[in-house]
């Protein structure tokens, strides 16, 4: 009887599964996007200390890496080679050194870095030399070269502890809508949401991890759609994309943090800690792991839970990084030198705020010096900062970022009156509200966007809202849509003729259909601007800038008064109270 027992005990032992392990494994997850060159704490443009920066960055990682070790993953979304002058002077004056943005990387030991559209910007030369200094992976699953392979990494997997991490990266396909064919030359940028399905189909058979995640350079929500591509997709890829856990995105400037609920009824942490290094998304990932071996097949079988959680971490009180500084030390002596060099003098100060309200000194000087290298009949330009006002006095390298932000080049177009016309009709629809009454807002806002650094507080865009100079004309704001322009005459005395051709001067961003007011407004086919384009300047605006204030020693810009907003009776009131609105000004 014994040895009956003793036989069915051992013949059951040998069919049953036996636990291997039980384990619970604790990821922590920085995640920074946005950068814009913003790696020391000392803003370089308005030559003063910033509250940001990768130096603080550093010493919040440090702190999670004592207790983390190698569990405590690094992550970037992109957009990290433009914006400070210590960015510009890595891309294309000291390019016999490393790229900067690839030192930092490489010093803070980034896990996975996403290319940005503010990266692809600089071109071929700059980012392909940044690519190969980096050493993480530089993810982008979409964008492809001339024979549809994968130009960069498209994902990339960290194994910590037996468990597997698959990290893919996405770029917003919207490149060809904002520059210059030159600077993406035979690439090619697919749909966000297909092929991060293709991919994570791809990642699950191949790889089988554990967790996947979406590091995207891609917003939310919205920006340009057509029937092929969108802007802005990672909320699209939330709900629509089976197998992602977690969405690390940046690209629209916007601090944010919610679960999304997926059409398959998953959960989903959606995170974006907005731009220029002054927050962290920091992110928790606990896996709890079941191994079971099984004798008859001899294979372990993994069954695991896991949990995804996370927060925004303001990083501007964290202490600045002693090492990280000290190791920077020469790179930061040759921007110190770079942007202390002396160009001119201002006999005034100027504000940028100014152009959002009327004809302003700020953005008439761009006007003017695109109108005296083109010879155009008139210029289009736009805001491309908020708050800025520059002093009297010397005027050093630094300020030349303030007086324009972008890498852009001009173009001059050729477009008829009517067309220009209708593109400033949906500059001014974008810009400005219809006035029903004199107590009405004058500018189209959006409180909700008070935190959206690309907003301000308007409900657009700012850096679309174009004036033209070159021909005098008036915005009535009591009008509605599409009607509020009217066209005078050419400041030098020509009629204007909505039947005749002219040529405008704009920078390479709008001629290429940035901000659709060539398209949506002018309505000029998209696959027809090209043909349009009939001078492509060969350095960049702050270029001709700069030679221009060399030239000119002392400069003091006016105001052109070519256009103004209508009826005065509605409008100054109006200016003034959104004035105080916008810029908490008296």
């Amino acid at each position: 009887m014994i040895r009956i027992s003793i036989f069915f005990f051992l013949l059951l032992s040998t069919c049953v599964k036996t636990f291997a392990e039980k384990k619970t494994v604790d990821f922590r997850i920085i995640h920074t996007t946005d950068i814009h060159g913003h790696f020391f704490p000392y803003d370089y443009i308005n030559r003063k200390p910033l509250s940001g920066s990768v130096a603080r960055i550093a010493s919040y990682v440090d702190s999670l890496r004592n207790i983390y070790d190698n569990k405590l993953l690094l992550l970037d979304s992109g957009d990290i080679l433009q914006g400070q002058p210590t960015s510009y002077f890595y891309n294309f004056l000291n390019t016999q050194s490393p790229n900067i943005a690839a030192s930092v990387i490489n010093y803070m030991k980034y896990d996975a870095q996403t290319i940005g559209n503010h990266d692809i910007e600089p071109g071929h030369n700059v980012y392909d030399k940044w690519i190969s200094e980096v050493q993480c992976p530089v993810l982008g699953a979409n964008v492809l070269n001339a024979e549809k392979k994968c130009y960069l990494t498209p994902y990339t997997i960290i194994q910590r502890d037996n468990i597997k991490i698959a990290v893919l990266g996405m770029l917003t396909p919207a490149i060809p809508f904002w520059l210059n064919e030159k600077t993406w030359s035979g690439l090619s940028f697919e749909d966000i949401v297909t092929t991060t399905q293709q991919w994570v189909d791809t990642i699950q058979e191949k790889e089988r991890p554990d967790i996947i995640i979406g590091l995207f350079h891609s917003g939310r929500d919205g920006g340009i759609t057509t029937n092929k591509i969108k802007e802005d997709a990672s909320f699209d890829v939330a709900k629509k994309v089976k197998g992602i856990d977690l969405i690390l995105y940046g690209h629209d400037h916007t601090r944010f943090l919610k679960k999304v609920i997926s059409n398959n009824n998953d959960t989903v942490l959606c995170i974006n800690p907005s731009c220029y290094a002054k927050a962290v998304g920091d992110i928790q990932i606990r896996i709890e792991v079941d191994s079971t071996f099984n004798k008859s097949t001899k294979r372990t079988e993994r069954t695991i839970k896991k949990s995804v959680e996370g927060k925004i971490v303001n990083i501007e009180n964290q202490p600045i990084n002693a090492q990280f500084m000290a190791h920077f030390q020469p790179e930061i002596q040759k921007i110190d030198s770079f942007i202390n060099i002396k160009v001119g003098t201002l006999t005034r100060p100027i504000y940028n705020r100014d152009c959002f309200f009327g004809s302003a000194p700020f953005t008439d000087l761009i006007h003017n010096l695109q109108l005296e290298i083109t010879k155009a009949d008139l210029s289009f330009t736009a805001p491309l900062g908020f708050d800025t006002k520059l002093d009297a006095g010397d005027i050093h390298i630094s300020d030349l970022f303030n007086l324009y932000k972008y890498e852009n080049k001009i173009y001059i177009l050729n477009m008829t009156g009517e067309e220009i016309r209708k593109h400033l009709e949906l500059s001014y629809d974008l810009w400005t509200n219809t006035m029903r009454s004199s107590k009405d807002h004058i500018m189209q806002l959006e409180t909700k966007n008070q935190q959206d650094m690309q907003r301000y507080g308007f409900k657009n865009l700012t850096f679309n809202f174009d004036s033209a100079a070159g021909i005098d004309y008036i915005v009535d704001v009591t009008q509605p849509e599409g009607k509020k322009v009217k066209i005078l005459k050419f400041t030098d005395g020509r009629p204007f003729d909505e039947k005749k051709w002219y040529k405008v001067a704009m920078n390479s961003y709008r001629g290429n259909g940035g901000g659709e007011l060539l398209t949506r407004g002018a309505g000029i086919e998209r696959k027809k601007i090209k043909e349009r384009i009939v001078f492509e300047s060969d350095d960049d605006i702050r270029y001709y800038l700069l030679k221009k204030i060399e030239k000119e020693k002392v400069i003091t810009p006016k105001p052109n008064n070519n256009w103004k907003f209508v009826p005065l009776k509605w409008t100054r009131k109006a200016i003034e109270r959104d004035k105080e609105l916008i810029f908490k000004t008296k």
